[in-house]
């Protein structure tokens, strides 16, 4: 008896355990199986909705914060390029970048799909035809950085130093433009808000009226979707501009094959998206009252390109926005010492030769950052000896025409000078910290 009543309380404390154990243990999660991107349909994979979408100009007026940008854009030569709304059909567009490669007729190159037995050819000749771009042949499709950086400060309040910039630091009429840009005829597949540099030199010649090639620049694009893979195997290549491409074939075969099932889905610009960007503008940007008014050809039909690749003229009447933009290269990368018998040049009085040594100042802390316009394609037409590259590097102009830097091989030079190391590890440092504090935003 006295064996039996010690032994029940710890066997009831004993059950208690077990049951308070299992009621306060942990349910297992059943977690759903990642979604592969193999696993995906086809046409989720290889396009993006928001990809190569007509823009909607807000034809009644509704939206008066956008009233003159939009009217801007109808009178532009960009205007088919970014409004004309045509169905591409999925087969289509698939069979053109399956068989895409680059030939050579008559001595031009073109790039050549096959589409339902037939060829369909694009070029810069083509592009500008068909989109009716109003292109010159003879005009480059990249803009100097330092003319983008100088117009970016007379418009831009954010980070106008970063290789990507985001639309959102934009003034909303400025936003809208970038916007139509970046959603009609850029090559961005993902991540809107930013827009790289060549894009932003796009946006700039526009603003400035400067000669600019639109159907080059997206030749350039689809020569790169060639080199590049996107699809479920490396043979397939991303769906890139399918609006653009049906425009091409439409003209090049009219009669092609077509059916309603076939069509590729794609977002679409309505009075309901101006709104919503209008409102999401409002909260990013708080802008001026009464607004500050458009600059260059946006505010003047008969505005006059500045000279020499500068961005405003001589006697703006704007703030002279040089000193400003000098200082925040100062601030973003540090003073550049000069030699002293080169302090009293007075290229100061020029708005375009102050930036000179702000370029060079840049190209030794972002080579390699910037992707294709990277730090050495400040000045394309100054050799004066403030701008020479460091030890060991050399300039070289890349298929653009535009002037870069890159490090000199000693198999390369037989006077071949080592790299001051130094000042590489300073460059890398600096890359390092840079990229970390983007990483941390």
């Amino acid at each position: 008896m006295y064996t039996h009543m010690s032994i029940a309380p710890i066997m009831t404390l004993l059950l208690t355990v077990d049951v308070f154990e299992y009621t306060m243990a942990p349910k297992e999660k059943i977690r759903k199986s990642a979604t592969k991107k193999t696993d995906k349909p086809e046409e989720q994979v290889m396009s993006e909705k928001r990809h190569n979408m007509f823009s909607y100009l807000d034809p009644e007026g509704k939206i008066t914060e956008l009233k003159e940008i939009t009217q801007w854009i109808r009178e532009s030569p960009i205007n088919k390029s970014v409004t004309f709304s045509t169905p591409a059909y999925k087969s289509l567009i698939k069979d053109f970048w399956n068989s895409t490669s680059v030939i050579e007729v008559d001595g031009t190159k073109l790039i050549q799909g096959q589409v339902n037995q037939v060829n369909v050819n694009v070029s810069p000749d083509i592009l500008n035809t068909v989109l009716e771009l109003q292109d010159d042949p003879n005009a480059p499709y990249s803009v100097p950085i330092m003319c983008t950086r100088g117009c970016l400060v007379r418009m831009c309040t954010g980070d106008i130093f970063s290789s990507q910039i985001n639309k959102g630091d934009l003034p909303m009429r400025y936003k809208f433009l970038l916007h139509v840009l970046n959603q009609c005829i850029s090559n961005r597949r993902a991540g809107y808000d930013m827009a790289d540099n060549d894009l932003v030199g796009l946006m700039v010649a526009l603003v400035l009226n400067k000669p600019f090639s639109i159907s080059k620049y997206i030749y350039a694009n689809m020569k790169e979707n060639m080199k590049r893979t996107g699809g479920r195997t490396t043979r397939n290549k991303f769906w890139m501009y399918p609006r653009l491409l049906q425009m091409i074939m439409n003209v090049q075969h009219p009669n092609l094959p077509k059916a309603g099932d076939d069509i590729l889905k794609r977002d679409t610009m309505i009075e309901h998206s101006l709104k919503i960007f209008r409102g999401i503008s409002v909260k990013r940007y708080k802008e001026s009252k009464p607004p500050r008014r458009l600059i260059c050809t946006l505010d003047k039909t008969d505005y006059v390109t500045p000279e020499n690749d500068k961005w405003c003229h001589n006697d703006s009447q704007f703030d002279n926005e040089e000193p400003k933009l000098k200082k925040m290269m100062e601030d973003k990368f540090g003073r550049k010492d000069l030699d002293s018998s080169n302090s009293d040049d007075d290229g100061d009085d020029e708005g375009g030769d102050g930036g000179d040594a702000g370029a060079s100042t840049t190209g030794a802390s972002t080579v390699g950052t910037a992707g294709a316009s990277s730090a050495g394609d400040d000045e394309e037409d100054t050799e004066s000896d403030d701008n020479q590259p460091e030890p060991g590097y050399e300039f070289y102009l890349d298929e653009r025409g535009v002037r870069k830097v890159r490090k000199i091989r000693q198999e390369d030079d037989v006077d071949y000078i080592p790299s001051d190391t130094e000042a590489e590890r300073l460059k890398k440092k600096q890359i390092a910290a840079r990229r970390k504090k983007n990483a941390r935003k």
